[in-house]
C-alpha cells in the first residue's frame, strides 16, 4: 500500500456528516482510495479541468462526492465546486466518488456501472 504523502486535506464525506481530518488518500490494488479506505470513482459525464461535478441531486445519493475543505498540496489535485455550494476533490481535473454500494475497503462493485464509472487510477 502507498500513501501519497503529499496530499492531506481535511476531508468530509458528503451525506454521511463524518469529518476526516488531515487523512491521506492511498493507492491501493492500483486504485484511489479515500481516507476511509473506500475505493474512488470517476465519472465520464465530468469534464475535466471544468472546475464543476456533474454527478448532483439524486446522482450523488448513489456517488457521494470526495468532500474537500481545503486546498489540496499535490499538483494533480484541486477543488471542483458543486451545486450545493461545497467544495470536492478532483484528480487530474476529474471529481472523485465514492459508490453508495461498497461496503468495505477494497470493495470495486461500482466499476463499468452504465459504462460511464470507473474506478481512479493514479
Amino acid at each position: 500500500m502507498k500513501t501519497l504523502s503529499s496530499l492531506i486535506v481535511g476531508v468530509a464525506l458528503a451525506g454521511c456528516g463524518a469529518m476526516l481530518h488531515a487523512q491521506p488518500l492511498q493507492v491501493v490494488n492500483g486504485v484511489l482510495t479515500g481516507p476511509n479506505g473506500m475505493t474512488l470513482y470517476t465519472f465520464d459525464r465530468d469534464t475535466a479541468g471544468s472546475g464543476k461535478s456533474a454527478c448532483n441531486g439524486p446522482c450523488a445519493v448513489n456517488w457521494p462526492p470526495l468532500s474537500a475543505s481545503a486546498a489540496p498540496a499535490a499538483s494533480d489535485y484541486s477543488l471542483v465546486a458543486r451545486d450545493d455550494g461545497t467544495q470536492q476533490l478532483a484528480y487530474k481535473g476529474k471529481p472523485l466518488y465514492y459508490w453508495a454500494k461498497d461496503t468495505k475497503p477494497g470493495d470495486m462493485l461500482g466499476d463499468g456501472i452504465n459504462q460511464v464509472w470507473h474506478v481512479a487510477k493514479p
